[in-house]
C-alpha cells in the first residue's frame, strides 16, 4: 500500500465512521457508496475491517476519549473523533503496525482539512499506543432500554449474549449442491490455501475461522459457494418435506440467500420472492443469476395480498420477517446505534400483520416457516404465542433438535451459539 492509499483510507474511513456513528446512517449503505471508490481490493478490505473495529470497540474509545481530553470535542469536530476513533482501533483493536497506522491517520487530519489539529490526534494516538483503552462493560455498547430488554428475556444468558455480539463472526459458506459436492469444494478451498471446515448435520455448510473476501473464494462468482450464516441456512432444512414442484412464497425475499438455498437444493420448486424494495429486490435478481435458479420475482408489499396473489394458495410460506436483528449485532454492530424503542412497536405489529397475510394465502395442509434475526421475545416466542392463540387452525409443527433452545412451539439460537448469529425459527402447519 502506498502512503498516499494508506491515507485516502483513512480518510474514507473517518467519513464512514462520521456518518455512521453522528450522523444515523447505515453501515451497509455507507460501506457499498465508499468500497468502490479504492480500486485495491486489499485497502477495501482494510476499510471494511477499519469500520468493524471501530463499532465493536466505540464504548472504550469513548472512554478514553473522556478521560484523556481536557475539553471535550463539540459536534462540529465530529469528523475529528471520528477519526479519533480509526486511529484507536487501528492500534489497539486490530493491531496494525503501529508506525503506519500513526503516520497514515495523521496524515489524514491534514487531507481532511485540519492541519491545526494534527498534534493533538499524534499525542492521543501515541497515548492508546502505549496504554490501550480503557475496558467497558460487556454491554457498554448495547442502548439502556434494549439493554433492559434482553436481560429481562434472557436473564441467565444476557452477559453471554453481551461478549458475543462483540467478537467478530467467523464466516460460514453455503456450497451449491447442484456445482458439486461439499467435500469437493472443501478440497477447492485447501488448494487455495483456504482452511474450511465442514459442520455435522448441515449438509452445505463449510466454516472458515479466519475470514477472506467472497471473491477470493473458488468459484463465488460461477455460484458454486455463497456466503451465509449457519443459522440461516438451517430455514432450508424446514422445507424438506416439501413434494416436487411445491409452490412457494418467500414474503420478504432479499437479498436472496434462502430463496436461493431453497432452490438449489430442488430446482423444481416455484418460488414467488417478493420485497417491498424494489432495489433491494434487484439483489434478490443478482444472487439468483449467480447460483444459477429462477423464481418469479415482484417488488410489492407483502402485507398487500391485492398487489401480488393470484388467488392462488402456496404449499408453503417463509416468513423471514423483518425485525430487530438483535441476533446479528456482531455482523451488524450499527443496529445498537439506531434501534429506537418505537421501532419494536412497528416491527411487532407488522410482523403480526405479515403472519396473518401468510396464513391467508397458505393451503390446507400446508406450512408457514416464521423466522427471525431476533432474540426478543417480543418478536419471537410471544409473537408466535399470539398468532397461535388467534388463529384455530394453526397447529405447530416439528423442530429438529440442531436448531438450538427448544420451546413448545418454536427453537432459539443466541449469538456465538455454535458459532452462529442469534436466529428464531418457528414452523405452523394449516391444519
Amino acid at each position: 500500500m502506498t502512503t498516499q492509499a494508506g491515507v485516502a483510507v483513512r480518510v474514507l474511513a473517518a467519513r464512514v465512521v462520521d456518518a455512521v456513528m453522528y450522523r444515523g446512517r447505515s453501515l451497509k449503505a455507507e460501506l457499498a457508496t465508499n468500497l468502490p471508490r479504492i480500486e485495491d481490493p486489499r485497502d477495501r478490505a482494510l476499510l471494511e475491517a477499519i469500520c468493524f473495529a471501530v463499532l465493536r470497540a466505540r464504548a472504550r474509545s469513548d472512554a478514553a476519549l473522556a478521560a484523556w481530553m481536557a475539553k471535550p470535542l463539540g459536534r462540529a469536530d465530529n469528523e475529528l473523533r471520528a477519526l479519533l476513533h480509526v486511529g484507536f482501533a487501528q492500534l489497539v483493536v486490530m493491531e496494525l503496525p503501529a508506525h503506519a497506522a500513526l503516520s497514515a491517520t495523521v496524515e489524514a487530519v491534514r487531507a481532511l482539512g485540519r492541519p491545526h489539529q494534527d498534534k493533538l490526534v499524534n499525542a492521543l494516538l501515541r497515548r492508546a499506543q502505549r496504554e490501550g483503552l480503557p475496558e467497558a462493560p460487556a454491554d457498554a455498547l448495547w442502548p439502556a432500554w434494549l439493554r433492559r430488554q434482553v436481560r429481562e428475556d434472557w436473564p441467565a444468558e444476557a452477559n453471554a449474549i453481551f461478549a458475543a455480539s462483540q467478537h467478530e463472526a467467523p464466516l460460514w459458506l453455503r456450497v451449491n449442491s447442484r456445482h458439486g459436492t461439499r467435500e469437493a469444494y472443501r478440497q477447492r478451498l485447501h488448494e487455495a490455501g483456504i482452511a474450511a471446515e465442514p459442520v455435522e448435520g448441515m449438509a452445505d455448510a463449510l466454516v472458515l475461522q479466519t475470514p477472506v473476501a467472497a471473491t477470493a473464494l473458488p468459484g463465488f462468482t460461477a455460484g458454486d459457494v455463497s456466503v451465509q450464516d449457519g443459522a440461516a441456512q438451517q430455514v432450508a432444512d424446514l422445507f424438506a418435506d416439501l413434494p416436487p414442484g411445491a409452490r412457494v412464497l418467500d414474503m420478504c425475499a432479499a437479498p436472496g440467500g434462502k430463496t436461493a438455498h431453497l432452490l438449489e437444493r430442488d430446482p423444481s420448486l416455484q418460488v414467488l420472492a417478493l420485497d417491498v424494495d424494489e432495489r433491494r429486490l434487484q439483489r434478490v435478481r443478482e444472487t439468483l443469476g449467480r447460483v444459477g435458479v429462477e423464481a418469479t420475482l415482484r417488488a410489492a408489499d407483502a402485507a398487500d395480498t391485492a398487489a401480488w396473489w393470484d388467488g392462488q394458495p402456496f404449499d408453503a410460506v417463509l416468513l423471514d420477517a423483518p425485525c430487530s436483528a438483535t441476533g446479528i449485532v456482531r455482523r451488524q454492530p450499527d443496529v445498537l446505534l439506531h434501534r429506537r424503542p418505537e421501532d419494536l412497536v412497528a416491527l411487532t405489529a407488522l410482523q403480526s400483520r405479515l403472519l396473518d397475510v401468510a396464513w391467508q394465502v397458505l393451503r390446507r395442509g400446508g406450512v408457514l416457516v416464521y423466522a427471525t434475526c431476533s432474540i426478543l421475545s417480543s418478536e419471537n416466542t410471544a409473537q408466535i404465542t399470539h398468532f397461535l392463540e388467534r388463529t384455530k387452525d394453526a397447529v405447530p409443527g416439528d423442530l429438529p433438535e440442531s436448531l438450538g433452545r427448544q420451546t413448545a412451539t418454536a427453537a432459539q439460537r443466541l449469538p456465538g451459539e455454535q458459532a452462529m448469529d442469534g436466529f428464531f425459527y418457528a414452523v405452523m402447519r394449516k391444519a
